[in-house]
């Protein structure tokens, strides 16, 4: 089964040589590469985003597979669902789905489930795969979504993930797709986003998630994020570092009502 793309020529370019041109601007070969468990990435257009992305991947070392967790924008399919077989295609190709990994991560939990629907006509997973494919063209990816607002089922499935990859031996990263604050004044953005990051580098989801409620944090990562905590410390996790925020005002000037981005990387060694 194939999934074509959605949303090219619309959140990113519909041609190779295009996408490869924005890749060029935002991938820094330069930077150092750590062995991370996982990252947070934003999904929006490359045009107001793609920065934090590309600067959050390049501090990345690549491994196999990738585990892509984006939340719901659609609302269709099962509420926690797993793309498990096939491949992905975008402008820039194929990427296969790791069916081994994704059956492996159904079989576990008692939440996610291999559902296609969900999937369709979502945009959170698709945007971060032309990144992927400019870096390491032979990835393969586990598509997730994650629906609903229950801090204790994401841990589960967090921890769920982790018994997964532990069980397989795998060589993954796991990839929480999402924004921050949408819609509020930069500043007002900047200063609700840093007070959840601050909870992310502390590695505590418990933190995030009462800020998030308390602070009225309209960020559509909170669900893949408590996921990725769960299980970067489950997978070894010992410190998290903000590589790069930026908000829709920054690319546009319109800092009236922003965005978010932030760019995050869980690692095993300390900072």
């Amino acid at each position: 089964m194939i999934r074509n793309p959605t949303v090219a020529g619309y959140f990113y370019p519909a041609s190779a040589s295009e996408i490869r041109a924005m890749m060029a601007g935002f991938i820094d070969k330069k930077a150092p590469q750590e062995d991370v468990v996982g990252l947070l990435a934003p999904h929006a257009g490359y045009q107001y985003s793609g920065l934090v992305t590309g600067a959050t991947l390049s501090r990345v070392k690549f491994k196999d597979t990738f585990i892509i967790m984006g939340p719901t924008h659609s609302g269709l399919g099962k509420p926690f669902s797993v793309w498990t077989e096939g491949s992905w295609r975008t402008p820039l190709g194929e990427v296969k789905v790791d069916r081994e990994l994704a059956e492996k991560m159904v079989e576990i939990s008692q939440y996610l489930e291999s559902d296609t629907a969900a999937h369709r006509e979502e945009h959170a997973v698709e945007v971060q795969i032309p990144f992927l494919q400019y870096i390491k063209p032979d990835v393969k990816i586990v598509p997730v979504i994650l629906a609903g607002d229950s801090p204790d089922v994401y841990k589960e499935i967090g921890h769920d993930i982790a018994r997964a990859i532990k069980e397989l031996e795998r060589e993954t990263v796991i990839m929480a797709s999402g924004d921050m604050t949408h819609y509020e004044p930069h500043e007002v953005a900047r200063q609700k986003d840093m007070k959840a990051v601050e909870a992310m580098l502390a590695l505590d989801e418990d933190e995030l998630t009462r800020r998030y409620r308390g602070l009225n944090i309209s960020m559509c990562a909170y669900g893949p994020v408590v996921c990725l905590i769960a299980a970067a410390k489950e997978l070894g996790a010992k410190s998290a570092e903000l590589v790069k925020y930026r908000t829709s005002g920054d690319a546009t000037g319109d800092k009236s009502a922003v965005v978010g981005y932030a760019g995050v990387i869980f690692k095993k060694g300390g900072l």
